[in-house]
């Protein structure tokens, strides 16, 4: 394997008489496309050590990929890197790599701008912010003084809307008390210049408002009512936006019942619909599920991008890191920060039901979700899980062309 580069295989695409038979029938939405083959193929052969049919499909897969083309050759030229990565034992080093570019690449401004656009264009993220406010509202409604512990990495785009709502409401307009942890490498200078944007905000629409900022906690469960300043006269609720699945597996249970001891009105619960924690003993299993779920990702997205975005481009390339956190990383299954290990809506309700009971979304909720929906193509609908008690389901999924990508809960203890 010494044709390829250690951080990020790459080549040129190869002539047209190298690509698979079905490549020209495949088109870039096709789950079953010559890359979905040749990359399950690889993956059955890293588990099987099967050195000579490692280096052939490597060496295919670097002829036809590129991070430019099409559905296909994105998805080959992403998983191409975790696959070399995963063959050479060079995962650590690479998603080390990777973290530290997109940290020195990416000023505040830019990723603020990503995120407002990825919004604009895909319900990816506002469906979760949509649920979580309708919840939060509806729980808290009536009280005089709220304070939402925000644990999300969002830059906090999704509290604008709530502060309008409350603004907005017949009663009196609630004191609004948001303390934001960090768990993400965010500079305190960033946090500061969002906390200065969102009490102008909140003075624009005359909601009395305070913000804080707490930092440089590595596990959550370590924190405390103290010090996230929890008054006993407040109206408590926590917002998990793709929070959870950063959390070391071992202390996912623990994490929740410290925020349970916080006696919240309201947690809210937003996960992207896929399990990397289940299939972790078994590579193919892990890599068919990870190829799964970013196939129908990469699919949203060249619907609504241009091919030629910088934004799609962008997004696509913050896939890379996760793809390579997951399939590439040894400790990605263990209690590191950032585990990456996700799990189904069916499995945190689960792991949730434990210490909380589920929350119902009312029908002006419903009807909110439903609203945010049709600003975008008919292929994104909303599924309501119809009394699954066998399972233990809770909450609400964005589909998208019927299948799954979002999952939405709200939990009280």
């Amino acid at each position: 394997m010494q044709s390829f580069t250690s951080n990020q295989p790459q080549a040129s695409l190869g002539s047209s008489s190298g690509l698979p038979n079905d490549s020209n029938n495949g088109g870039g939405t096709s789950t079953g496309g010559w890359a979905t083959r040749i990359l399950k193929e690889c993956a059955r052969a890293i588990s099987e050590k099967d050195s000579s049919k490692i280096h052939h499909l490597l060496w295919m897969l670097n002829e036809l990929a590129s991070p430019f083309g099409d559905c296909d050759q994105k998805l080959a030229s992403y998983f191409l890197q975790a696959l070399f990565c995963k063959a050479t034992d060079s995962g650590q080093q690479c998603y080390g790599t990777l973290v530290s570019v997109s940290e020195k690449c990416h000023s505040f401004d830019a990723a603020r701008r990503l995120i407002l656009k990825f919004q604009e264009v895909s319900p990816w993220t506002t469906f979760g912010h949509v649920a979580a406010n309708s919840a939060i509202l509806e729980a808290l409604d009536g009280e005089s003084k709220v304070h939402i512990i925000d644990i999300s990495n969002t830059l906090c785009t999704q509290w604008p809307t709530l502060l309008e709502a409350m603004a907005t409401r017949n009663d009196e307009t609630p004191r609004l008390k948001l303390t934001v942890v960090v768990t993400a490498s965010i500079v305190q200078t960033v946090m500061k210049e969002v906390g200065q944007r969102m009490e102008k905000f909140a003075r624009l629409m005359g909601v009395p408002f305070e913000f804080n900022v707490v930092s440089g906690s590595t596990n959550l469960g370590e924190l405390t009512k103290a010090g996230l300043g929890i008054q006993d006269d407040e109206a408590v609720a926590i917002n998990c936006m793709g929070t959870l699945r950063r959390i070391g597996v071992e202390l996912r249970d623990s994490v929740l019942m410290t925020f349970r001891s916080f006696m919240p009105r309201v947690v809210t619960v937003v996960e992207e619909e896929a399990d990397f924690l289940s299939t972790r003993e078994d590579f193919v299993q892990c890599f068919e599920e990870c190829l799964r779920f970013y196939t129908i990702y990469f699919d949203t997205l060249e619907d609504s991008f241009p091919t030629t975005s910088n934004e799609r481009l962008m997004l696509e390339r913050e896939c890379s890191r996760s793809i390579v956190r997951v399939l590439a990383c040894d400790d990605a299954s263990g209690n590191g920060e950032d585990s990456e290990r996700r799990e189904r809506g069916v499995q945190w309700s689960e792991r949730l039901r434990k210490g909380f009971s589920p929350i119902t979304f009312g029908d002006d909720a419903v009807d909110d979700m439903k609203a945010l929906l049709k600003r975008y193509r008919t292929v994104w609908s909303l599924e309501v899980p119809q009394g699954r008690v066998d399972t233990l389901e809770s909450g609400l999924y964005l589909t998208w062309k019927d299948q799954p990508v979002v999952w939405a809960s709200a939990w009280k203890p």
